[in-house]
Formats: structure tokens, C-alpha cells, sequence
């Protein structure tokens, strides 16, 4: 290659990597977006010359990383890896919220329903309901009495055939 032509293809890309150092101290001055394409499109050159220059390449991804030299409205300043954080943060809290959403509104669902169930007629009234309990009780003591009535009378019919058995046996000795 010819030197001229060589030194020529150096300055050239020598330009192009100070374009592309000053187009990233901008855009991480001014927060405009820091992406490897928004960096090439801004210092007017190829994404490949950045791929093809790894230090340059590095210096879009650090500059990425590095939060930004003021928030506009006088805050603390502010990095992608932070917002994308907050950005997480959020989408979790929305999804936990729609959840909870969810389950009230079915809880409403159901009180409002019983309620109109309740005042329309349709249903049972209160006191209905509470004899209807009642009335199961009830039955639950009644079987509970039969079934110790049995038992006792078991026990007295048992109790009557000794009493006979050693009546009888008195009897013969005597």
C-alpha cells in the first residue's frame, strides 16, 4: 500500500474514533440514549467500525452503565441498570396489585350476591336457616338418646335375667 494512501485510511479513522468519543461524552452529557446504534448514527459511521474497534465498543457500554451526570430536575443521578431496577420493582408491585384487585373484587362478588340472593326471596330468610340448624340438631340429640335408651334397656334386660338366674338358683337350694 502506498504511504500516502495508508496515512490518509489512518487519519480517516483516527476522525472517525474521535467522532464517536464525542458523540458518547454528548449523549451521556445531554442523557440521550447510549446504544451502540445511537452512538454510530450520531458520529455518522458504521455500528461495524464500532464492533471493529473493541475499545470503542467498550466505551459505549461503560458509558451505558455509568449513570448520567445530573437528573434534569435536580435529583440524584440516574443509571440505566437503575431505572431498568425500578422498572422491575414496578411491574412486580402492578402484578401483585392486580392480584389483590382480583381477589377483592370476587370477595364484593360474593357479599353483594348473597345479599341480593337474600333480598330478593329467592333465598331461605335468616330465620328459616337457623331453624333449619335447629332442626338437625335435634335430630343429632334424638338418635344420640335413641341409641343410649337402647343401650340402657340392653343392660336392664341383661340385668333382669340374672336377677331370674339366681332367683332360680335360690329357689332349688331351698
Amino acid at each position: 500500500m502506498i504511504p500516502a494512501m495508508r496515512d490518509g485510511r489512518r487519519a480517516d479513522t483516527e476522525r472517525r474514533r474521535q467522532r464517536v468519543a464525542t458523540a458518547v461524552n454528548n449523549a451521556a452529557k445531554n442523557g440521550a440514549p447510549l446504544s451502540v446504534s445511537a452512538i454510530a448514527r450520531h458520529a455518522g459511521v458504521d455500528r461495524s467500525f464500532l464492533y471493529r474497534h473493541r475499545d470503542l465498543l467498550e466505551l459505549v457500554h461503560t458509558a451505558e452503565l455509568e449513570p448520567a451526570t445530573q437528573d434534569p430536575a435536580g435529583g440524584s443521578p440516574v443509571s440505566r441498570a437503575s431505572l431498568q431496577a425500578d422498572l422491575a420493582n414496578a411491574q412486580a408491585r402492578n402484578t401483585r396489585l392486580t392480584a389483590r384487585l382480583q381477589q377483592l373484587e370476587k370477595r364484593l362478588s360474593q357479599v353483594l350476591g348473597g345479599r341480593a340472593w337474600q333480598e330478593s326471596g329467592l333465598g331461605a330468610p335468616a330465620d328459616i336457616d337457623e331453624l333449619q340448624r335447629k332442626q338437625t340438631r335435634l335430630e343429632q340429640q334424638n338418635v344420640q338418646l335413641t341409641s343410649a335408651l337402647e343401650e340402657a334397656r340392653s343392660d336392664l334386660d341383661a340385668a333382669r335375667e340374672a336377677n331370674r338366674d339366681l332367683t332360680r338358683a335360690l329357689n332349688q337350694r331351698g
